[in-house]
């Protein structure tokens, strides 16, 4: 690692580590990983990400809902602080950057210290949860599109799910677990309750768990069986390819 001082250029990469298997990690991502001075590893991407970063300094900085959390100014505090001292740090966020990952904070912050930034997207564990339920997001005899939302605003409310319901595209919902009651509720208000509904838990990982419903059962289903965070709720006439039964559970 630099020395304070040092006259290596500094910058930092926020990274998508993805949904948690390392497989499906990216090359830059691998690469990016190898050349780290620093690495700031959020609670949700994989712990065995270390093993592909041997030269860093490991500061684990988790931010999860409901959890105690790492304060987002200090991440951003350690960014500058290490990029300054000439450190190559690497922000590794599960899933991808760019999604709900408070990348447009950490970049304004950063660029307005004048530290080079570098993004290396990674793979959504929305999309990871598609692949598992073998299922397309914009399968064009359902749906014409498809809609990423979280289920919790910045002042803490919710999105309007009953406009949200109405676009006719795919509904793919982060951090939903802890309120699917009032999510389904709300959907509920402008779709039928037979619109096919899923969830995955851990996606992409050993600890995966599926659940393929019908979104008047998938409040109550899901609370039975225990299903929470991470976990990504899916909603769609889409979401019917996943197959016909009314819920399945897969370990």
């Amino acid at each position: 690692m630099p020395e304070y001082g040092s006259m290596k250029s500094g910058k930092v990469t926020l990274l998508g580590a993805g949904p948690g298997d390392l497989e499906l990690l990216t090359l830059k991502a691998v690469r990016a990983l190898a050349s780290a001075d620093v690495l700031l590893l959020d609670d949700l991407a994989n712990p065995e990400l270390v093993t592909l970063a041997p030269q860093a300094r490991v500061i684990h900085v988790g931010k999860r809902g409901g959890c105690k959390s790492t304060p987002q100014a200090f991440i951003e505090r350690l960014m500058r602080r290490y990029a300054r001292a000439g450190c190559h740090v690497v922000r590794a966020k599960g899933g991808e950057v760019l999604l709900f990952g408070r990348a447009g904070e950490e970049i304004r912050s950063l660029e307005a210290a004048g530290v080079v930034v570098e993004i290396v997207n990674g793979i959504s564990s929305g999309l990871a949860a598609a692949a598992s339920l073998g299922v397309s997001l914009t399968h064009r005899e359902h749906c014409q599109g498809v809609t990423f939302v979280t289920a919790h605003t910045q002042d803490h409310g919710e999105p309007d799910w009953a406009l949200l319901a109405a676009t006719g595209t795919t509904l793919v919902i982060y951090m939903g677990m802890g309120r699917i009651g009032s999510v389904t509720e709300g959907l509920l208000a402008t779709l039928p309750a037979t619109t096919p509904a899923a969830i995955v838990e851990w996606a992409s990982t050993p600890r995966e768990r599926r659940l393929v419903s019908t979104l008047a059962e998938l409040a109550a289903t899901a609370q039975a069986l225990r299903l929470a965070s991470p976990a990504v709720i899916l909603v769609g006439n889409a979401i019917g390819e996943a197959g016909l039964a009314a819920e399945r559970l897969a370990a």
